[in-house]
């Protein structure tokens, strides 16, 4: 099978700390190039009209990067709580699952096996193996997950309660399998390339206006230096936000860990 690459334009496994790290650079040699500018273009190029436009089009990009920094940020923060609200509700169906099969009986037992080798299967995908969705390790024919699907359909329904519970546990094995392909799906996702260049411009382009008209001395300079970490730092959260399962940020695999105790001997 041919490997699978993730789509072009998406900002995927470059740690966010080095684009982060990287943005602040950017900005910072915005500022240089602002105050090399002040000192070579002639003075009637930086008179009093030429000051006001520049400030006036850097206060209109200013607001427009402010917009997307702060769009940015809800909506990394809305992805952010829906995958971990999907990992709970993964690790509670994962319990409720267990507990229907664990009251269905004896037979059962090789589907709960089977079951607790699915789970460590999918917290390896999710957490530790990123690309293994891409080779379609996780899911499909032959997989655990159908492996436990096969077994839900194989137990016998002798009696009315006996069918009753396999006919849940298949519908609890369904609502666990599309919340996990959300999440796979979820995993892939990335801030668009385009928007960070953008706003990376913007913010350079910003910097550069400020040194443009005023001489940097030792207290604006660390002032720069400081507004530079503070907006990286800001871009750094957008990028851990969106790679919930890696990084500094990363959703715990606890819940599900938990749903799925060893078996007893």
């Amino acid at each position: 099978m041919r490997q699978r690459t993730a789509p072009p334009g998406k900002v995927y496994f470059v740690q966010p700390i080095w684009i982060s790290l990287a943005t602040c650079g950017v900005m910072l040699l915005g500022a240089v190039i602002g105050v090399l500018l002040r000192r070579w273009l002639p003075d009637h190029h930086l008179d009093g009209h030429a000051r006001d436009i520049v400030r006036l089009g850097a206060g209109l990009v200013g607001t427009i990067a402010a917009l997307v920094l702060g769009l940015l940020i809800n909506s990394a923060s809305s992805s952010y709580e829906a995958q971990r609200a999907e990992v709970r509700q993964i690790a509670a169906n994962l319990t409720l699952l267990d507990a229907v099969l664990d009251q269905y009986g004896p037979d059962a037992k090789p589907v709960r096996i089977l079951l607790r080798e699915a789970v460590d299967q999918m917290i390896e995908g999710i957490w530790h193996d990123p690309k293994a969705q891409a080779r379609g390790a996780l899911y499909g024919s032959g997989t655990l997950a159908s492996q436990v699907y096969a077994g839900l359909h194989a137990l016998p329904g002798g009696t009315a309660v006996t069918s009753a519970l396999a006919t849940q546990a298949l519908q609890l094995a369904v609502a666990i399998s599309q919340a996990r392909l959300a999440l796979y799906e979820q995993s892939r996702s990335g801030l668009p390339l385009p928007i960070l260049v953008v706003l990376i411009f913007w913010l350079t382009v910003l910097f550069a206006s400020y040194c443009l008209f005023s001489p940097v001395n030792p207290t604006s300079a660390v002032a720069l230096v400081l507004v530079a970490l503070s907006v990286a730092a800001a871009l750094f959260l957008i990028l851990e936000m969106a790679k919930p399962f890696s990084g500094l940020m990363q959703i715990s695999s606890a819940p599900i860990l938990a749903a799925v105790p060893p078996l007893a001997p």
